[in-house]
Formats: C-alpha cells, structure tokens, sequence
C-alpha cells in the first residue's frame, strides 16, 4: 500500500508548518504492508511565504512536494494534487490539521478490519473509506493536548478534513467539482457521488487530528460572514447538481432553517453590532468558543438568507 497524503493551503504558514512536521513523522507497523508514503502540498496562490519555506525545508522532509496554482479553491488544488500522486490510497487532510504520528496506520487497519470483514482478497477494491476523527483547537503551542469534546462530533458522510479513500473510486467518481471555487460544500458534494457508487463510511476515531483556529475574535466576523454568505451561493449550486432533500437539508433551505434562525435572531435584530457587546464580554472572561456559538445566531441567518437569494437569483435566470 502506497499512500499519497494531498494537502491544499492557502496562506495558513505557522500551522502548516506544524501540520507538516505531523505529517511527515508516521510510524506503522511492517505486517500492515505499508510500502511508503508521500505529501503532496498544493499552494493555492498564498502570499504568506508558503513556498519559500517549503524550500529552505526540502532536506527536512524528503518524503514532501509541493505545486503551486492561482487562487482557484480548494476543489481545483485536491484535483491538482491527484493529478501527480502516486499512491493507490489518498488521503486528504486540511493544511490546519495536526495529526498524531499513528495516523497513517490507524486508517489503514481500519480499512484492513473492512477488507476481512467483506472477505475481499484485493483492498482496493472494498467498497468504503475511512473517516478520521477531527478534534477543534484553540492551542497553537499544543494542538494535541486538546480532549476530544461533544462539539467536535461531526455527521458528515465525506469531508476532506480527514479522509482514506482509494484512489479508482474518486476516479470513478470523477474527481472534485471545479465549479465550487467559493467557500464550502466541494467535499460534500463529491460525497453524493461517492454514496451513489454503494461506499460505505467507516469511523475511524484512532486517526486523530486536531484542528486548530485561532481563538474567536471580534475581529474575524467580517470573514466569518463573508464565509457563511459564500457558503450558501455554494449550497445553491450544491443543490443545482443533487436536487434531492438531503442536500435541502444539508444547506438549510427549507422553510424550518429560515424560520428557526429568523426567530433566534429575532429578524436580524441580534447581529454583529448588538451581540458585540456580549460577545467582547465573553472573550475577556476567557470564553471565546462560549462567544462564537452565540454569534452562530446571526452567521447562521447570513448563511439561510444568502442560500434564498441565491436560489432566488438563479430561478430568475432561468427560461420561463
């Protein structure tokens, strides 16, 4: 088994570096029939020096490359990183992810256990992924010391955070859609298509990484909104391709998610202005994940009006 770890970045360089040096210390056991592993890191079009590090660490990382594109989204450097692995097994991480050094084994006897279980002689073949656990950090110095907590669960069926998937079936799933070069949905999308070809999702809470943020700020709402306005233009086009319910879902276009955050936001009367007071008070008593589930009320009210506008938008495009 040969494994290519794809990572894309865009402009992340301080956890990245801790994220590579992770990544690039995996141990395993030989009965595994591990052959090697190699990372493939694609630059999105950062500005933060991403590649000059890089390359002044060539040495200290052998088993590392590195490509470079223009900013054209996370889809489009995954698909360019599959372009030159060369492993049968792909994993996808996110550049602010900082994996223990069992991760690597971890996924693969998952998939092992999956393989004796089906009773199937050639692994490539078993009809599944496996699906790592992803723990949420605001510890930069140690991102690993961080307990795994209720907030961390996650019901998502493919997300690239954390994933080992042969690489046929994301061939014959044809790949990350190009199209979603805004924030979110890229990964859950090429998710239906995988469900649609019968894989199965197998938990793998032994292959751990942790996700670090920076601590919630009031500084970081206009980004935060910004993201959760593309990210429903982006649930829109999710929807587009996969017009089924559980996308409805999946991008809360339905009459409860409109309704739900409209009266928990009473209107858009709890925004970034009147809640700022409240949530400044909460990062200074030392409570900044406290203070972004609060602002979660009026990022989500963002993210539903901008999912209506934008289905509203494209319904006007449309012949009549």
């Amino acid at each position: 088994m040969f494994f290519s770890v794809v990572i894309p970045t865009y402009n992340r360089l301080p956890i990245l570096e801790k994220c590579v040096r992770a990544i690039a210390r995996q141990t395993w056991h030989p009965e595994l029939g591990i052959q090697a592993y190699e990372v493939i890191i694609v630059d999105d079009g950062s500005t933060d020096n991403t590649i000059e590090w890089l390359e002044a660490h060539r040495d200290e990382f052998p088993c590392v490359r590195w490509l470079q594109q223009e900013h054209l989204g996370p889809a489009a450097a995954r698909n360019l990183g599959l372009q030159v692995a060369k492993g049968d097994w792909i994993i996808f991480i996110d550049s602010d992810l900082v994996v223990t050094e069992t991760f690597l084994e971890a996924h693969v006897r998952r998939l092992i256990q999956e393989k004796q279980r089906l009773g199937i002689e050639e692994i490539t073949q078993v009809p599944a992924f496996s699906y790592g656990r992803v723990i949420n950090t605001c510890n930069f110095e140690e991102p690993t010391s961080e307990p795994y907590k209720v907030i961390d669960f996650s019901a998502a069926y493919f997300a690239t955070g954390n994933v080992a998937i042969a690489r046929h079936w994301l061939e014959k799933a044809g790949l990350f859609d190009t199209q979603f070069q805004l924030y979110g949905w890229e990964d859950l999308e090429l998710g239906v298509r995988l469900k649609k070809l019968g894989l199965r999702l197998l938990k793998c809470p032994e292959a751990v990484g942790y996700h670090w943020h920076p601590p919630f700020s009031l500084s970081q709402v206009p980004a935060l909104i910004q993201k959760e306005i593309e990210r429903g233009r982006m649930g829109v086009l999710f929807y587009k391709k996969h017009p089924i319910w559980e996308v409805k879902l999946m991008i809360q276009m339905t009459p409860f998610h409109y309704f739900l955050w409209a009266i928990l936001s009473l209107g858009g009367i709890l925004n970034e202005k009147t809640l700022a007071p409240l949530l400044q008070w909460l990062i200074n008593i030392g409570r900044p994940q406290d203070a972004l589930e609060v602002a979660r009320i009026f990022l989500n009210w963002y993210n539903v009006r901008a999912v209506y506008s934008a289905y509203q938008e494209q319904a006007l495009q449309q012949p009549h």
